[in-house]
């Protein structure tokens, strides 16, 4: 530090050096959105400055996948922090804590390397506390994520093979689908989004904290219709052997997906699809549903 200046070295990292450059470059020539980079443990919070300097210079949200970073090798931490919509960043390998953090729209696919010799969804490839305080956006793991996964999670769409300890803690909104085993503590302070987690030994109630949740099998059709989508579009982006054998028998695994719903946000859910299907709009549906329930139990 001089004085009172701290010397953070943002010069040196791959944002400024490489990713920052390239887009300004394409702004100018127009040429094809996407950058190819090798990154090590090293490279913290890749995609963050990108970010900030899209959403800074355009200002308006940009289509889905305008800018697509490819990366390869072992990512250090918070990869793709913040990052909004119009941004993805791909990485073949692996990366540690934070992946996600924020996540503000954009998109995160990470998957080991095609030639990787183990089971995908029998290692970890992303760190603890991945998708903390995540508002939008997409993010899936071919593989297990580590402790406090999706941890405040408040609009995400995130799926990944498997999780450690206290996944989904205070999750309030989007959907996690989990293939795979969870640790203990499992959605602790739940209130809000959806979870589908594909219970293969049934014992998934073990570990799902004490709450007002409900457990239930997946046999609505709606919830079918959207797990399905969502493991379609997953595979797309990673080529997961596993989600390929449950697509490939969908009749025979269904039966072990369990649907985690905090029990009041179920309730809403229920009234807001009661009145869309009169036809009301969504918007009216939410302010209808939302008097009818406070109503009900004496809100004010």
């Amino acid at each position: 530090a001089k004085g009172h200046e701290f010397e953070f070295g943002l010069e040196n990292t791959a944002d400024m050096k490489i990713l920052i450059p390239w887009y300004h470059s394409c702004l100018k020539t127009k040429k094809k959105r996407q950058i190819s980079v090798e990154l090590n443990a090293s490279d913290r919070t890749v995609g963050t400055l990108l970010g900030s300097e899209i959403i800074r210079t355009r200002r308006e949200p940009e289509a889905d996948g305008t800018w697509t970073v490819e990366c390869t090798g072992s990512a250090g931490q918070s990869f793709g922090a913040f990052i909004p919509k119009g941004l993805t960043l791909k990485l073949q390998g692996d990366a540690n804590d934070y992946v996600g953090k924020g996540l503000s729209g954009g998109k995160i696919i990470i998957h080991p390397k095609p030639e990787a010799a183990f089971a995908w969804d029998q290692n970890i490839i992303t760190g603890n506390v991945a998708l903390y305080g995540a508002t939008g956006g997409t993010a899936y793991f071919a593989g297990i994520a580590g402790e406090r996964f999706c941890v405040r999670n408040s609009g995400a769409r995130a799926v990944c093979e498997g999780c450690g300890d206290h996944g989904l803690e205070y999750m309030t909104g989007g959907v996690a689908v989990i293939l795979g085993e969870t640790g203990k503590n499992f959605a602790a302070g739940m209130s809000g989004g959806i979870a589908y987690v594909l219970d293969e030994h049934h014992s998934l109630y073990r570990r799902i904290s004490p709450g007002p949740l409900v457990l239930k099998e997946v046999t609505d059709r709606y919830d079918i219709h959207q797990l399905r989508e969502i493991l379609e579009d997953y595979y797309r982006e990673t080529g997961s052997p596993k989600a390929k054998k449950i697509l490939d028998n969908e009749e025979e695994w269904l039966p072990h997906f369990k649907k985690i719903i905090a029990a009041p946000y179920q309730a809403i859910v229920e009234r807001i699809s009661h009145y869309e299907e009169q036809g009301i709009s969504r918007q009216n549906a939410e302010m209808a549903a939302f008097a009818e329930l406070t109503r009900t139990h004496g809100g004010a």
